[in-house]
This record gives C-alpha cells, sequence and structure tokens, in this order.
C-alpha cells in the first residue's frame, strides 16, 4: 500500500478591508482626504505629511493611504498633539468654508460628460491631455462655484503604467486598482445596498455600480461594470480607458451615453445644459429624445429643438479620423431599438450621425454630437478653424469660416500645477484674492517688481527637485531595465543643475515630432557636449499599444539616449503621469513642443510650464500660436515652406538647432557676477506678465460661460417655457418652410452695374430681385450677395456677405433691392444664395436651407 506524503486542497480566500479607526478628534482628517480639495490645497497636503513624512513618501502623496497605513500609536500620539489638532482644525475650517458657498445663480447648471478624467495620479481614470483638461475644468469649476455634476468611468485598469525592455521596447501593464483604497464612494440605494443603474443592451441590461468622487464642490459620478450581475464580456466594459475593439468601444459609449443619463434620473440629477467632452459622450442626447418622446410626448422634431437648446459639444480632434465612427451592421446591433422608442425609422435614426444622409458612410459620433447641439466649439482659435473645415460637410451651402462652430482655447488649473514655490511668490506679490481673478493681466504685471534673485532661487530649487526626483524615482527601475549598472551611475551622476535642461513631455504620436530633435546627430552632439554651456534633455511620454510607430520612436530615443557621446545628455524617464509631469513641467528651463501643425489641437503642457517660470519653444500651432509673445519665449514658424513633409521637418530641425545655438542657449548662460543671467530673468517675468493670465482654466471657464452657457440656459428655458410652445411653434414654421421650400420662385434677379466683368473700386451696383412664396406667403425668406477670392492654393474664402433689403411685399411676393460697392480691388467671384430666416433660431446652421440663384 503506498503512503502519500503530501495531501492538502487550495485554500478559499476569503477578503477582508482592515481600517484604521481614527481618534473622534482626528475625523475630520477623512473627511477632507475623500475630497480631492486637498489636491490643490498646499496647507491640506502638508498636513496630511506631517502625520508620517515617511510614510506619506512611501505612498506617493496620497492622503487615504496615509491614514490607512500609518501606525496606531502615531494616530494616537497626534490626538493629544495641540499643535497637530490646532493645524487640524485650521485646514479644516477652510475646507468646510469653501464648501460651504452656494452655487452661483446667474449662471445655469451643467452636466458635463467625459470618457476620462485626471484629477491625480492616484485615479487612474486618464490617459492623456483630454483627460487632464477635463479634470482641471472640473476643479475651476468648483473654484468658480459653478453647479456642475461630472459622468465618466471608474476604470478597473484605467490606462497602462509603462515601462521599458532592455532593449527600449515599451511594454504596456495594466495594474488593477482596489476600489476601497481610493478616495472615492459608492452609492448606496435607500435600502442601503449598492445603487445600480440598468442600461439596456441587445437582449440584456448591462448593470453599473455608482461611485462618487467630490471633487472640491463638485461632484463626478463614475459607472462600474465589473460587478456580480455582468456577465465576464459586459464586466469588461469599464475595465480600459480606450481598450478593446471597436464593439468595445462602442459598448462603452453606449453606458457613458446612455447609462450615464440613466444614472443621473435615478440620482434625481437634472441639469439645464449638457457638455459633451469629445463625441465619445455624444450618445446623452440619444437618451434625451427618448425622454422628451416618451415622457413628455414630444414629437421626435420637437425634442429635437430641446435637445438642441440645451447641448454643447467640444471637438478636441483636429482631423476625422481621430473620430469615433461605427459600421452600420454594429451600430444597428446595439441601437437598433431606438428608433422605435423616437418613433422614426432606422435610416432616420441613422442619417443623425452621417456628413451625407441617405449615404453608406459609418455612423459618425461627431457628426451626431453636431447636429444635436446647439454650440459646437474647438479648443483653440486656430483648431475652431479646423475644426469649421472638418465639419464644414454637414451644413452644405455655407463656407467654413461662416459656420457657428466657435472656440473655447484650453487653459490650466493654476492652483494644481503652480508649484508650492510659485503659488507663495505669487500670493505674496498679488495678494490672495487674486485666485478669484485670474484673468486680469494687470494683476500680473506686478512680477516684474519680484526681485530677479528671488526668481531665479525658485527656479533653482525646483530644478534641483526635478534632479532628485530622478534619482530617487529612477534608478531602481533603470537598473531592472539596463544591462550595465555602471551607466546607470554614470546617467544619475551627470544629470547637471547648472545645464540648460530641455523638456519634451507627451503621448508620443507621430505628428509631435519627438523625432526632429535627432535629424542630425552631429550637430545635437556638439550642443549637448559644449564644456562650457552644457545642455541636457529630458524625454518622456506614452505611446497608444496600437501605435507601432510611436513605440519604435520611443525606442529609437532610448538608443540615441545610450550612445555614448549622449549618455547623461539625452534622457528617457518612463511612465509618464500627472506625478512626473509635475517634477518636469516645473524643473526643465525649457519645454519643448514640436508637432506638425495644425495637428495640435490646444497642448496644455506648455501652458502649465508657463506659470512655473518655464519658458517655451514651440511651434505656434494650438494654444503657442496665441500665447507666442516675442522675447517671452521663442517659437518655430507656422508657414510651410515645404509641400514634402520630410523636407519640412529637415528645415524645422534645423531651425531648433539654430535657435538652441544663436538664441537659447547664449541667453541662458550670459550669467552676471550673481551666478544667473539677468536677461533670462527677464524673459521669464515678461513671459509670466503677458502670457500666464491667458491660460488658466479660469479664463476658460469664463469663456464658456459668457460663449455657450449663458446662452443656451436663456433660449432653452424660453423654448421650454409654457410647455414647450416656443418649441411648438418654431417646428411649425420649420415643418411649413421645408414643405413649401422647392416651391419658391425667383422670378427675376437683375444686376445693374457698369461693365459686365469689371468695376472699379468704390463704385455702387444694384441688384433687385422678385421672389414669390407662393404658399408659404411668408416674408421669412432672405437673399444675399456673396463674394469669394481664390486663396494660391485655389480655394474660395468669403470676402464680404451682404443681404438684399426688403423694399415692399405683395400678396404673396417680396421685392428685394441691393446697392453693394466692392471695398477693395483685385478678382473676385459673387453669386446669390437665398435661404429661410427666423429670429428664433439660434443660427442659420440651425436650420440649414440654402438655394443658390443665379441672375437673369
Amino acid at each position: 500500500m503506498e503512503i502519500k506524503v503530501n495531501q492538502a486542497n487550495d485554500p478559499v480566500w476569503n477578503e477582508i478591508m482592515v481600517t484604521n479607526k481614527l481618534p473622534a478628534v482626528l475625523e475630520p482628517l477623512q473627511e477632507i482626504a475623500h475630497n480631492l480639495w486637498w489636491v490643490w490645497n498646499v496647507n491640506a497636503k502638508a498636513l496630511f505629511k506631517s502625520i508620517d513624512p515617511q510614510v506619506w513618501h512611501d505612498y506617493s502623496h496620497n492622503p487615504a493611504a496615509v491614514l490607512e497605513h500609518v501606525k496606531a500609536s502615531r494616530l494616537a500620539e497626534l490626538a493629544k498633539d495641540t499643535l497637530f489638532l490646532a493645524q487640524v482644525d485650521v485646514v479644516y475650517k477652510e475646507f468646510k468654508d469653501y464648501l460651504s458657498a452656494s452655487p452661483r445663480e446667474d449662471v445655469p447648471s451643467i452636466a458635463y460628460f467625459s470618457m476620462e478624467y485626471g484629477l491625480t495620479d492616484h485615479l487612474k481614470i486618464y490617459s492623456g491631455g483630454l483627460g487632464i483638461l477635463a479634470g482641471d475644468y472640473l476643479k475651476e469649476a468648483s473654484d468658480s462655484n459653478v453647479n456642475m455634476v461630472a459622468v465618466g468611468f471608474l476604470y478597473r485598469y484605467g490606462y497602462f503604467t509603462q515601462t521599458l525592455s532592455v532593449d527600449g521596447q515599451q511594454i504596456a501593464n495594466y495594474e488593477a486598482q482596489t476600489f476601497n483604497r481610493l478616495p472615492i464612494t459608492q452609492i448606496m440605494d435607500e435600502n442601503g445596498n449598492p445603487l445600480l443603474v440598468e442600461t439596456p443592451y441587445p437582449d440584456r441590461t448591462v448593470y453599473a455600480a455608482v461611485w462618487k468622487v467630490a471633487v472640491g464642490r463638485v461632484s463626478l459620478y463614475l459607472l462600474d461594470t465589473d460587478i456580480d450581475q455582468n456577465n465576464e464580456y459586459d464586466r469588461s466594459i469599464t475595465h480600459q480607458l480606450y481598450g478593446g475593439d471597436w464593439e468595445n468601444r462602442l459598448k462603452q459609449e453606449i453606458l457613458l451615453g446612455i447609462g450615464g443619463m440613466l444614472m443621473l434620473q435615478k440620482l434625481g440629477i437634472s441639469q439645464t445644459v449638457y457638455h459633451c467632452n469629445e463625441g465619445h459622450a455624444a450618445l446623452i442626447n440619444i437618451q434625451r429624445l427618448a425622454d422628451y418622446v416618451q415622457q413628455n410626448h414630444l414629437h421626435i422634431s420637437e425634442a429635437l429643438e430641446a435637445v438642441r437648446a440645451s447641448s454643447l459639444y467640444t471637438v478636441h480632434t483636429p482631423v476625422p479620423a481621430g473620430h469615433d465612427s461605427f459600421d452600420e451592421q454594429l451600430f444597428g446591433k446595439y441601437m437598433t431599438g431606438y428608433a422605435d422608442k423616437l418613433g422614426i425609422t432606422w435610416s432616420e435614426l441613422i442619417d443623425l450621425g452621417r456628413e451625407h444622409p441617405g449615404s453608406n458612410e459609418k455612423f459618425s459620433m461627431s457628426v451626431l454630437a453636431c447636429n444635436t447641439c446647439q454650440f459646437v466649439n474647438g479648443v483653440s482659435w486656430l483648431h475652431g478653424k479646423v475644426s469649421q473645415n472638418m465639419f464644414s460637410p454637414i451644413w452644405r451651402g455655407y463656407f467654413p469660416e461662416e459656420l457657428h462652430v466657435s472656440y473655447v482655447t484650453n487653459g490650466v488649473h493654476l492652483p494644481t500645477w503652480a508649484t508650492s514655490e510659485w503659488k507663495a511668490l505669487y500670493e505674496k506679490t498679488f495678494g490672495k484674492k487674486f485666485y478669484a481673478d485670474q484673468s486680469n493681466k494687470e494683476i500680473w504685471d506686478d512680477i516684474h517688481a519680484v526681485p530677479d534673485e528671488e526668481i531665479w532661487k525658485i527656479r533653482t530649487d525646483l530644478k534641483n527637485k526635478l534632479i532628485e526626483y530622478i534619482r530617487t524615482q529612477f534608478s531602481e527601475r533603470w537598473l531592472k531595465t539596463q544591462q550595465d549598472p555602471s551607466k546607470i551611475v554614470s546617467v544619475l551622476e551627470r544629470i547637471d543643475s547648472n545645464a540648460l535642461i530641455i523638456g519634451f513631455g507627451r503621448r508620443f504620436a507621430t505628428y509631435k515630432r519627438a523625432h526632429l530633435l535627432f535629424t542630425d546627430l552631429e550637430r545635437l552632439e556638439r550642443i549637448v557636449n559644449s564644456p562650457k554651456c552644457p545642455v541636457q534633455f529630458l524625454f518622456a511620454g506614452k505611446a497608444h499599444p496600437a501605435d507601432g510607430g510611436g513605440q519604435a520612436l520611443i525606442k529609437r530615443i532610448v538608443e540615441i539616449s545610450r550612445m555614448p557621446q549622449f549618455l547623461g545628455k539625452i534622457i528617457f524617464l518612463e511612465n509618464y503621469d500627472m506625478r512626473l509631469a509635475k517634477r518636469l513641467i516645473s524643473g526643465v528651463d525649457v519645454w519643448l513642443n514640436t508637432p506638425t501643425r495644425p495637428l495640435e489641437a490646444s497642448g496644455t503642457s506648455g501652458e502649465k510650464a508657463q506659470m512655473n517660470g518655464v519658458l517655451n519653444f514651440s511651434v505656434l500651432d494650438g494654444w503657442w500660436l496665441e500665447g507666442y509673445v516675442p522675447g517671452a519665449g521663442w517659437a518655430l514658424t507656422d508657414k510651410h515652406t515645404y509641400e514634402n513633409q520630410e523636407h519640412q521637418d529637415q528645415l524645422d530641425a534645423a531651425t531648433i538647432y539654430s535657435t538652441l545655438e544663436q538664441e537659447i542657449i547664449p541667453l541662458f548662460f550670459a550669467k552676471n557676477g550673481k551666478g544667473y543671467s539677468s536677461g533670462w530673468i527677464h524673459t521669464i517675468k515678461k513671459s509670466i506678465a503677458e502670457i500666464t493670465p491667458r491660460f488658466t482654466t479660469k479664463r476658460m471657464i469664463d469663456d464658456y460661460i459668457s460663449r455657450f452657457y449663458l446662452p443656451l440656459g436663456r433660449r432653452g428655458e424660453e423654448l421650454r417655457a409654457n410647455n414647450f410652445a416656443k418649441i411648438k411653434e418654431i417646428v411649425t414654421w420649420k415643418t411649413h418652410m421645408a414643405h413649401c421650400w422647392n416651391a419658391i420662385q425667383v422670378e427675376s434677379l437683375v444686376i445693374t452695374k457698369s461693365g459686365n466683368n469689371s468695376i472699379e473700386r468704390g463704385e455702387s451696383c444694384c441688384a433687385e430681385a422678385v421672389i414669390d412664396t407662393h404658399q408659404l406667403n411668408d416674408n421669412s425668406i432672405g437673399l444675399e450677395i456673396v463674394v469669394v477670392q481664390t486663396d494660391e492654393k485655389g480655394k474660395l474664402h468669403i470676402a464680404e456677405v451682404t443681404e438684399f433689403n426688403l423694399m415692399k411685399r405683395e400678396g404673396s411676393k417680396l421685392y428685394l433691392q441691393l446697392n453693394f460697392e466692392f471695398k477693395q480691388g483685385g478678382t473676385f467671384k459673387y453669386a446669390f444664395r437665398m435661404f429661410p430666416k427666423n429670429a428664433d433660431l439660434p443660427h442659420r446652421m440651425d436650420f440649414c436651407y440654402v438655394r443658390w440663384v443665379t441672375p437673369n
């Protein structure tokens, strides 16, 4: 008989969360730790650090983790420390006073939807610029006391953590977040059970738990499908940000838009304005349409008026290929049932997402957003122009520059991104009340009165902090990914606080052109190895796991950084997140940005650097086209000398080298007897005074309020009044106009001028028209002359548009007249455009009927 030596079954592990029980006098710390107000409050962070500096360091400055892991004996000690308790009282009072302010009544309430939010590096629900911008915007909404709620996802794995292999290849690691260790709170129902949102999917319901993130005064609600009620395929909907195939992306966008609206309804939240931050959230308007049809018993045409009058779409993408579009078969698999809910055909529903209705185009979320939102905006002046061109096929009959598509240039949240050193200086120089008036340029002029030595000391201290951060955070990591430990020591030793340090940190997409600096390695070698004027470059950034070009670029930079002549002079810092970003944008001397124009929609990393006394050197694209001031930074021209992009890249690279050699390096190293360049400090002061106040989220949210939120609030209220009376009036007019449009007849259009094809500048010409409106029998028809010029690329642009005057009406006939003169010389083209008119419309694209009329 054989006797087994070992026998055991597998254990069944049960998870239990052991939390610290805070002494009663310390309980306010728990409340503060679970509101992200601490992220931008210096006193709150100092308070948590003082609890246990080592635990604060070990857990990456996370207050919730500090309270969880600090020893009970230390908590007992602090509970008896009168000085510490006094500081708790001070911070807690500041916190409660901040929260107690009533929301502004002069601004309509806002519901803000976004796929990602960058609020703190501890909450991994962001990937890059879009998320950071959304997070900054919520913080500013809180500071500006705007009544805003936000909707997003609580990702189990979020975006990936980046490491590098020995040969420099990017490795994407997805690390699960432990939700009960995050500064979030699960929402419960009236019975004390987790609140569940039920979102209809084909043949099933997808359930989502709801979590709340307190962002100062703003509540961010996050949906989470990784729960037992769902099958394994639906649990993964909220696993990864921008992960999976196109079907998973559609499932995510259904949950964000439709599920997000259903969640707000379940929470009893109804806002005045609904703001889509990118097209990912566009399906909120499908759900809102269904609600108006089913709950308010409106016709779909009336529902569209109500939804449009309360919706804003912000686009961040500068190229059509970057917008999410879905095959009709896939879209139909999930959305067919909504045609019945809206009382329309499937063709009518899918045409809402097509530039050309009736075509075989994919369903575009961006086109849906454009068709269901009264306002559309880009995120910089130039991106607004790019977006007008990009979306112009939706509103045929109008030139791109005539469209209602507008812009608000992105900004950054100053209290988050300015370091404590700079905030202390700003408060001392401008007064603490300046935060409420950050866009006031006169306030910032006082920076010129600050002694040069004080500016230089802050810059030196922050550079040393960056160097220390690199040495402590990356030495162990590099030892794991590089073969020769001696090289690691060499790199760390060669980081020089006396060198001119130039930073480049952003998503590694090919259009960002991180490769420009390496076009001429011999010239670059001379620049970085100058014994009298040393220069070093720090690179950081992630490439999307599916972007082979971006990953190859990272690998190439790592390979170059390991060449003997560049060792310690060019350094790649992996896993670019919010914490590393703040060290970089405050610690380098120059922030470099080299995108292909006009593909940088806005860019905000340079704005963050700006408020920390770091000077920008960038292509005139995105925000820098508006921000650049001569003598306050450096710019690469926005002009294209070559059509061939490779040749243009070579020219731009040569310009970068020349600007470094002839302007930036000499200015930085023109040091006086006190060890700094007074010219450099003067440039910093000019940059802070003339650029920084224009690129904060305070200015940004003020622009959104004045340009969009207030007009939407006013018009929406007017349209909803008296049981939607104005909406029904508008729909009746539109329906009648559409029915009569083709029957409207231009009986005559006669132009009187001196010559056939030429006219003298300033000479008046006259045009008269008779329009028979027939059964329309209405004055609401306009006629105008449209004058255009041809640019060097053969593209037509508006020179002038002038409307005819209505002289009289006899029966169904309108008699119109125009006196017009060309105010400048040149070759022009002109044509005549007829359009419907109604003062109740927000803009002409709202009812885009156009007929071009030929003169008799």
